[in-house]
């Protein structure tokens, strides 16, 4: 079993606005494009899926870069 604490970030990769569905879809191991459907359907249900898009934008942190996770000498 590994010690390493799974985060939540938004990814720098699998992102079309915030990074916030692919993030999300790489902490719960699953495909960005169906994180980001249901998205659209939480939208369209009356908005609940834009109001916690745009708090997950804000709180939840940028995935960091490669460069900061490696260890300085």
């Amino acid at each position: 079993m590994s010690d390493e604490i799974k985060r939540l970030y938004r990814s720098r990769d699998e992102r079309m606005l915030g990074g916030v569905c692919g993030g999300l879809a790489e902490y719960l191991h699953t495909d960005p494009t169906l994180i980001r459907v249901l998205f659209v359907l939480f939208a369209l249900a009356g908005g609940p899926g834009i109001i916690a898009y745009l708090i997950l934008w804000i709180i939840v942190p940028l995935e960091p870069s490669t460069t900061e996770l490696e260890p300085t000498p």
